[in-house]
């Protein structure tokens, strides 16, 4: 019984011995990493083009919806969606019987009317005749007045027939122009050369006047026409040069088209308070209506937090930096970026002017890290 004491006893007496060493001694912290050539920057700020966004839709500069003016069955329709047209072309072709039929009859009109003047132009030159003979008579007082009186009554009677004659044959004439052209509007042309957009109609349909058939709007020739807020409506000037990004245009590159502001509507849309402009796009076979456009303008100039894109790390949507201590030690920092200005990133928040940061981490690993500054 008393060695079993004496030996718990030890064992008590040794962990007390252990744990009053272990005790004493400290924690010694593994001292960073130290990274070298590595470029750094100091963040300040700096002018930067101030500038704001106008978003649009494109059009063309020249459209044309086409109407019919008559009532008829269509009877052909020549285009489809996307057919190049020239000028004069026939595109849709209307029933002419009934305008035909108008065009016989003022034709006949007209001819009756003719042979009208014709009898009656006739009659005047033998009345005028007969006047002329008798008026020496009855100066010769061969003639009684009452005889006088009759063949000058006759002399002005055929010139008012020869006159309502006249009258007649012209009428008769505008009546058959005005069928001419009645059965024209039965033939619907192209007013330009251009492109087909839409179709609206196909053959056996009833046409109504003011019906809208087709759209014809030119090729090479389009606009940009764009909101802006009335804020900022006062760095729009007319004719002047703005650069348009368009978002379906992938053949320049992304280089924006050097566009030209051609009217500035002057009513603002009372519900979003804002101008429509309209901007002119030098001729491209890409440009399509309806595609989605933007529209840069200058502000100036204001005090923006620029870096070098070589200094944000992209990693899905979010993007970040290397920002180093007092002590030098890399931490990843998440910002929130802006344009881009001349191959740098304009900061809006996430950095203070005068922090530090590491200009061009390469895709390397830094956080953690103590970085030897050059």
């Amino acid at each position: 019984m008393k060695l079993k004491i004496l030996v718990s006893s030890f064992l008590l007496f040794s962990l007390a011995a252990l744990t009053s060493c272990s005790g004493n001694r400290g924690v010694v912290a593994a001292a960073p990493e130290t990274v070298r050539d590595v470029p750094v920057i100091k963040v300040q700020e700096q002018p930067a083009p101030d500038t704001f966004t106008a978003v649009g839709t494109v059009r063309a500069s020249r459209s044309a919806q086409l109407a019919a003016q008559v009532m008829g069955s269509i009877t052909a329709v020549n285009v489809r969606e996307g057919d190049a047209v020239k000028q004069g072309q026939v595109l849709v072709a209307i029933d002419d019987a009934q305008a035909r039929a108008a065009v016989d009859q003022a034709q006949a009109g007209l001819s009756a009317a003719g042979h009208e003047l014709a009898a009656a132009e006739a009659d005047l030159a033998l009345a005028q005749t007969t006047f002329n003979r008798l008026q020496t008579l009855y100066d010769k007082k061969s003639l009684s007045v009452q005889e006088y009186d009759e063949i000058k009554a006759r002399l002005q009677s055929a010139t008012a027939r020869r006159e309502m004659a006249r009258s007649n044959h012209a009428q008769s004439a505008a009546a058959l122009e005005q069928a001419r052209t009645t059965m024209g509007h039965a033939r619907l042309r192209a007013p330009f050369d251009g492109l087909v957009t839409e179709r609206r109609v196909d053959p056996g349909a009833l046409a109504t006047p003011g019906m809208p058939l087709l759209t014809v709007e030119a090729r090479g020739l389009h606009r940009l026409e764009a909101t802006v807020d009335e804020r900022d409506l006062k760095y729009v000037r007319l004719g002047a040069g703005v650069p348009v990004t368009m978002e379906a245009d992938t053949t320049s590159g992304g280089a924006p088209l050097n566009g030209r502001v051609a009217q500035i509507v002057p009513a603002a849309d009372a519900a979003s308070r804002s101008f429509l402009i309209k901007i002119d796009l030098p001729e491209n076979k890409n440009l399509r209506s309806g595609s989605f456009g933007r529209a840069a303008f200058s502000r100036g100039l204001r005090q923006a937090i620029l870096i070098p894109q070589a200094a944000v790390i992209e990693r899905g949507q979010l993007q970040s930096v290397y920002v180093l201590s007092d002590q030098n030690i890399a931490t990843l920092r998440y910002v929130t970026l802006g344009t881009d200005q001349q191959k740098q990133r304009e900061v809006l928040s996430g950095l203070s002017p005068g922090e530090t940061i590491v200009a061009a981490p390469a895709g390397r690993e830094l956080a953690g890290k103590r970085i030897e500054v050059r």
